[in-house]
């Protein structure tokens, strides 16, 4: 219907919050020495439902405004999939500095069977402004266009347009643009450019997360991945690395879960991974934790977060990485096995203080919700096999002493580490407790202590 030379991109629960945001846009990309390299400019994210210190953990604040500003130095950020101005020539497939010249036989092929759509596509990759119909005349071609089977037969999702292949598709086109050699930028705005609506909840959280992991994935074992932009593109090598961090987040999981397991096995087990509290080598990883502790709390202070906004957003990513990375992985391995197929799982959004508003809620608090979901799990049991080992161990049942010079036996490190642990998934031991949204399902504690009583039987197995 249009073949104008830029393109507004927001989700459907998202709204212009600032007025000037178009103007700031247009001085980017059209006012620039350089803006025939500029393909998009990303807005980051922000939510008009963002509850008190991010009890959740998904609004991205220290995440947009340290690794987002960071990344727009180099060939700029990725493609986020909302609160985006897009070149239609380079939605259309066009590399830069290319003119693009394409006859009717191609065009056909290429952008579907629509001639209007065609001509309108044509006129946009010569450059030409202006459309020679009235909007009108384009009434019975867009039906045609929005039509679920026009891209049968065409290149929508492989080389024009969003890009198929993943979960995180905005990822995967915003990726296949950097392949290009088009850059990005990041422009932050104050007020902020759009607002949009944050999920509220444990199941909502988890399953965002869970699909986000589920898609990085899916990019990185596929032909599209970073690597082989960069040795066939124009991926520049510094963001290469950017994207190979990003698509490896699910990856986390498995280390973060042996990690957090570690210090219950060694207490129920009856040894350790921790030097002695009067060996020297202790200040090592006492060192470790308490800068990079101190260094995330900096990181948050300095952009006017609370204390709690950053243990919020330390727990929370124990837990994300535990859970829903950890599904997100093991859907990728069943599909790479060709057991399943991935499933785009829809995030629910609303406010739920409208729903039920308890004092919490009122007070710009949230507790943390539960379902059915077997991503609930992995975190119920983690739990109480550390339950577990602290109780064996204040029963009597481990002892906190080394039984010879040699440093074996359980140390004050483990337990201090178990404990952290436990204090990191401190809502599941709330919803142990709680009933209702805010308490964790029968059929999940159920299943977790099933699964920790396996897991406590097989470290007193190596124990004796």
């Amino acid at each position: 219907m249009t073949n104008a030379p830029l393109m507004l991109n927001v989700d459907c629960d998202m709204f212009v919050n600032n007025p000037q945001v178009v103007r700031q846009a247009l001085c980017q990309l059209v006012g620039r020495e350089s803006e025939g390299d500029m393909g998009f400019i990303q807005y980051p994210q922000c939510f008009y439902n963002a509850t008190k210190d991010d009890p959740f953990g998904n609004q991205m604040v220290v995440l947009m405004e340290y690794i987002g500003r960071g990344i727009a130095g180099l060939q700029g950020p990725p493609y986020a999939g909302t609160g985006c101005f897009h070149r239609r020539k380079v939605i259309y497939g066009v590399w830069p500095d290319n003119a693009a010249s394409i006859n009717d036989y191609e065009a056909m092929k290429e952008f579907g069977k629509s001639e209007e759509f065609l001509e309108s596509a044509t006129h946009a990759l010569k450059g030409e402004k202006g459309i020679r119909k009235s909007i009108s005349d384009y009434l019975e071609a867009s039906f045609q266009v929005a039509a679920c089977d026009y891209e049968f037969g065409s290149s929508w999702g492989t080389k024009f347009g969003w890009i198929y292949g993943s979960m995180t598709e905005d990822v995967l086109t915003g990726l296949n643009i950097h392949k290009k050699g088009w850059k990005s930028n990041f422009h932050f705005l104050d007020p902020p450019a759009f607002l949009g609506c944050a999920p509220t909840g444990g199941p909502a959280a988890m399953t965002q997360q869970k699909r986000w992991a589920t898609g990085l994935l899916e990019i990185l074992v596929s032909k599209s991945n970073p690597i082989v932009f960069t040795l066939t593109g124009n991926l520049q090598f510094r963001l290469y690395l950017f994207y190979i961090y990003l698509l490896s987040w699910g990856l986390t999981s498995v280390p973060e879960l042996c990690y957090a397991a570690l210090p219950a096995y060694c207490i129920i087990a009856n040894s350790h991974f921790l030097p002695k509290v009067q060996d020297p080598a202790i200040l090592i990883p006492v060192a470790i934790f308490v800068t990079y502790n101190m260094l995330t709390l900096r990181e948050y202070l300095k952009v006017d977060l609370s204390f709690r906004a950053w243990w919020n957003n330390m727990r929370m990513a124990r837990i994300t990485a535990t859970s829903a990375y950890l599904f997100g992985v093991l859907t990728i391995v069943l599909k790479l096995l060709g057991l399943s197929d991935t499933v785009f799982d829809v995030t629910q959004k609303n406010d739920e203080a409208s729903e039920d508003e308890d004092d919490d809620e009122i007070n710009g608090t949230a507790k943390f919700t539960f379902d059915e979901s077997p991503i609930f799990v992995p975190g119920t049991t983690l739990l109480l096999v550390h339950l577990t080992a602290l109780l064996s161990l204040c029963l009597g049942l481990r002892p906190l002493v080394h039984k010879d010079g040699q440093g074996s036996g359980i140390g004050l490190g483990e337990v201090l580490c178990s404990l952290w642990v436990v204090l990191c998934f401190r809502p599941f031991m709330k919803g142990l407790f709680r009933i209702g949204k805010y308490g964790l399902p029968s059929s999940t504690i159920f299943k977790s202590t099933s699964l920790a009583l396996v897991l406590v039987c097989l470290g007193t197995a190596s124990w004796a």
